[in-house]
């Protein structure tokens, strides 16, 4: 099953809305977090930390709900803890379906395969499988043994049941780019519908920090990982985010693309960091100090961030914001990534450069030639599909 072509264009018209109307800063993905438990304890996680009093409670559907028509944003991640653990995760995902919302819900798949009858299959449910390697790797990461085996398990049963699911990996300094190459065969042999990979960050609560990455390393290690990628591997996350990975096209981050709403309220700055929370979106974006954050801020904490929470909104906005972003989107789109260049290169850790905006008038072409595909496009569940070597993407 391909991703779907409305979510692409619904994607696309929405960011060019926002250009044309000269907003400067909106979300693209909210990061609604219903609960912090989890049944795993990965060494590298920073979100199950809280205390017991914490990890019992949950959002109620109303609760999510609200966030979301406040948020606005097209997309929606529910990532976690486990997701499935919440006792009416399902009547959040059909709520959100009804308000044609697309939703990744984020998984480690242990019950996936169980819960799988509290779903109906559509076009605007994606589970995202957590899955960090190859078995050996991926048990080791989740500190269990077997689990990658039941999440292989799971996803195969999804996809034949016609589900979309896609794999979510993390990355850390001990990867080995050659196993991970493997890893993306053994995921295209599965039948996900794309993969989505990201730097692991330093979480500040995180149990393990020595396997972190730091920035020149996460350039030395996506450089050798993508270097002339294979043709059938199909990304869920633009391709600008894959160049900046691997040190082809420099990016900033955009801390409010990815909004976060979670028991707490409104998390101040980003997914990633947490320093305070606001009690509306509409707090969160005027009263947060934004210069404050990114790696141009000078803080110390996002020095060494390039995680696609922070970093996919903003290639999403490059690609349809700037002829630089746009023309790069279209080459790597049609004629593959090709070569990662020198590995010194990758690692120059030059500073971000400001693209040349496109002009309105640009813009209005642009949305005009988008605008009646999206329009004559098919909303029903079977509507038309595309398969696609890159699409853009969610995450937890």
């Amino acid at each position: 099953m391909g991703v779907p072509v409305s979510q692409m264009w619904t994607v696309a018209t929405y960011v060019l809305r926002q250009k044309l109307r000269r907003v400067e800063r909106y979300p693209l993905v909210l990061m609604l977090e219903p609960l912090f438990r989890c049944n795993l304890a990965c060494a590298g996680c920073g979100k199950i930390q809280h205390p017991n009093s914490v990890l019992k409670r949950n959002l109620d559907p109303e609760e999510c709900f609200q966030a979301v028509d406040e948020c606005g944003a097209p997309m929606v991640s529910i990532p976690g803890g486990e997701p499935l653990l919440h006792p009416q995760i399902h009547e959040i995902v059909e709520g959100l379906v009804e308000r044609k919302k697309y939703i990744y819900l984020c998984t480690n798949a242990i019950l996936l395969e169980e819960h799988l009858d509290r779903f109906t299959p559509s076009k605007y449910l994606t589970f995202s499988v957590h899955l960090d390697g190859l078995k050996e790797d991926h048990d080791r990461a989740v500190c269990r043994d077997g689990i990658y085996e039941v999440a292989v398990q799971a996803i195969r049963k999804a996809v034949d049941r016609g589900f979309r699911v896609t794999t979510n990996t993390t990355l850390f300094n001990d990867a080995d780019p050659e196993t991970c190459r493997r890893f993306f065969d053994e995921l295209m042999e599965v039948g996900v519908e794309g993969m989505m990979i990201s730097p692991g960050y330093p979480y500040e609560k995180a149990p393990d920090q020595e396997h972190f990455l730091h920035r020149n390393e996460t350039l030395r290690l996506f450089a050798r990982i993508l270097d002339k990628p294979k043709r059938t591997w199909r990304f869920n996350q633009s391709p600008l985010f894959l160049e900046f990975l691997r040190g082809r096209f420099d990016l900033e981050c955009t801390p409010w693309g990815n909004p976060t709403y979670n028991l707490f309220g409104w998390q101040k700055p980003c997914y990633l960091l947490q320093e305070g929370y606001c009690g509306s979106f509409k707090e969160l974006m005027e009263t947060t100090d934004w210069a404050s954050y990114g790696r141009c801020s000078g803080n110390p904490k996002c020095t060494d961030c390039m995680v696609h929470s922070g970093y996919e909104p903003t290639a999403v906005a490059q690609t349809f914001g700037s002829w630089r972003g746009f023309l790069r989107t279209a080459k790597v789109t049609l004629f593959g990534f090709g070569a990662s260049g020198s590995i010194a290169e990758a690692a120059s850790g030059q500073k971000p450069t400001a693209a040349q905006p496109l002009a309105d008038s640009s813009l209005v072409q642009l949305q005009e030639t988008i605008s009646p595909i999206a329009d004559s496009r098919d909303d029903s569940e079977n509507g038309p599909e595309v398969k696609s070597e890159v699409e853009l993407s969610v995450r937890s």
